[in-house]
Parts: C-alpha cells; structure tokens; sequence
C-alpha cells in the first residue's frame, strides 16, 4: 500500500505561494479554514498540486505539531479499514489526506463512512480525532449520479470544496515556479542555479503544461541533472512549437480583441466561483447574471460539470 505518515513542515510535497489572482484566491481560503475541523475537497487535475495544499493546510493548523497521514485510495481495500491496518490507525490528532478519492472502491466508500462518522464534526462523540482532507481528478457530483460513488459519502467529505486552477490558467507563476524548482534541484544536486535563455523563458510562459506543477518541476529538475538547458529543452521544445501558432501574428485586431475580452470574463468568473467556494447561484448573484446564464458560460469555457447549486 502506497502510504506515509510525514511529520508537519515535511519537504515531500512544497505549497508554493504564487502572484495570480487565481492562486490567491485559494490560499485566502486556505488560511480561513485551516483551524476548521471541517472536511476539505480539493478538486484538481492531475499534477495541479492536491497533496501540497492539503499539507499546506496541516501546517497552517493548530494540528501543525501532529503527524501528516497520506494514502492513496486506488490501493485501499476493506481490510485496510481494520486496527490490522497500521496505517488507519489515528489516536492522533493529525490530519488524513486520501488521494484521489473518485478511485475508492464501491466497499471501501462504505466503511470510510464509518471510520469517520459526522459525529465528529457536530459535536458528538467519535474515536476518530484526525481531519479528513480528500483529493480528486473525478466530477463526484458525476459520479454519485451515475451510481459509483455514495452520495451519502460524498456529502461528508465534501464539507468545503477547493478547486485548484490548472497551471495554465495561472501563467504569471509559472516563471517564478520554474525559479524555484531550479534553485531547489540545484540545491539537491549541490550544482549552480542555471539562468535559462530569454527563448526558453518565453517557451515555458507559453505552453500549456498538460502536466501541471509535476511536469513544470519535473523539467527544471532535468535542466539541473544534465547541466545543459539545451540538450533538456529538445523533447519539450517540439511541444511547444505548435501550428495553431504559426500565423498569431496575422491574427486581424478585433479577432484579438474578442479573444481578450473572452479571456477577462472566463477569469472573473472562476475568481467570482472561488471566493465562493464554487457555489454557482452565489457566483452568479455577485456576477449580476442570471444562474441560467452563468451555466451556460460555464459549459463554454469547461467547467460544467463542477460546483454546486
């Protein structure tokens, strides 16, 4: 079974802080609930930093002093959820984060529910002491309605939602990522900082990074390894160059123009959806559109299937 039990302040996993108004939103949110007892669900794609950020939280909270317990639910099975199991175990006061918890199994939903009961969040009595924080690349609201994931259980975990932007939505951090993930291998690999080309730089602020945070820190942990940034940015390079891109130049000005406005609405909007916790009725309340209508930008710039009424 994959699994950790990590001190707080571990170096595993590092929370970044960034300069986008869309990352600043979620650590404003972070700071606000992180002495909360309520269960947190964190929404990302993969590699957009899910672990981090629950860690982050841990540390920000008053069980900062208590162990950091993770598990990925893809390798859980019901006898994991016995006292058998030494990494279900938690007379701690620590905080549990289950990775990808869309991969639970139909079985393990059902005793989670009774590892951790709703007792411990309204006051009652439970023997469970630990925060629960999930992770997750599914639509849970998809799945409970297509009958794969407990509806019951989802509520439960789901006590505030987080989403994390992809990478590609916050491209004024993925410079001063890079920085610090060159310093931080350069560190490691006892090696100087490199200082990448002003060509690279600009490849990198405009790729789309699939990958996320993983495929950024992995790329600068190459250009540290091989000491030629070079012989690292071929394979990546390739990617870059795409032909959608060959003629942006001749692109007519109200062409450009439409597509900055579209890009200014689509960041309102997720920025509007994360101060409220991606409540969609609120959202639209504060954007003074319709819920109707904000649906329906919603299914534009995909992100339909997210948030709550």
């Amino acid at each position: 079974m994959k699994g950790s039990s990590a001190p707080a302040g571990s170096a595993s996993h590092l929370f970044v802080e960034g300069i986008s108004p869309s990352i600043k939103a979620v650590e404003r949110i972070i700071h606000e609930l992180a002495d909360s007892d309520v269960p947190v669900l964190l929404l990302a794609e993969a590699g957009a930093g899910k672990k981090a950020t629950a860690e982050r939280i841990h540390q920000l909270s008053n069980r900062r002093g208590e162990p950091f317990h993770f598990l990925t639910c893809s390798d859980l099975i019901p006898e994991s959820f016995t006292d058998h199991d030494p990494h279900f175990r938690f007379a701690d006061n620590g905080t549990l984060y289950l990775e990808e918890i869309g991969g639970l199994s139909a079985k393990c939903q059902e005793h989670l529910l009774h590892v951790f009961p709703p007792a411990q969040y309204d006051g009652g009595n439970s023997s469970i002491t630990a925060r629960l924080i999930c992770g997750t690349t599914h639509d849970l609201e998809a799945e409970v309605r297509a009958g794969r994931f407990r509806e019951d259980l989802y509520y439960r975990i789901s006590g505030i939602t987080l989403r994390l932007p992809p990478l590609r939505q916050r491209k004024e951090d993925i410079l001063p990522l890079m920085s610090f993930f060159l310093a931080k291998y350069a560190a490691d690999f006892n090696r100087p900082v490199p200082t990448l080309s002003s060509q690279t730089q600009q490849l990198f602020a405009d790729y789309a990074w699939p990958g996320n945070l993983r495929e950024l820190e992995y790329a600068a942990k190459v250009i540290v390894a091989l000491g030629d940034e070079s012989l690292a940015m071929g394979g990546l390079r390739a990617l870059l160059v795409r032909p959608d891109r060959v003629n942006e130049d001749r692109v007519p000005l109200k062409n450009a123009a439409k597509a900055a406005s579209r890009e200014a609405e689509r960041e309102l909007i997720l920025k509007v959806l994360t101060r409220t916790r991606w409540n969609r009725r609120r959202a639209a309340q504060e954007l003074q559109i319709s819920y109707k209508a904000l649906l329906y930008k919603l299914k534009q710039i995909g992100y339909e299937e997210f948030g709550t009424s």
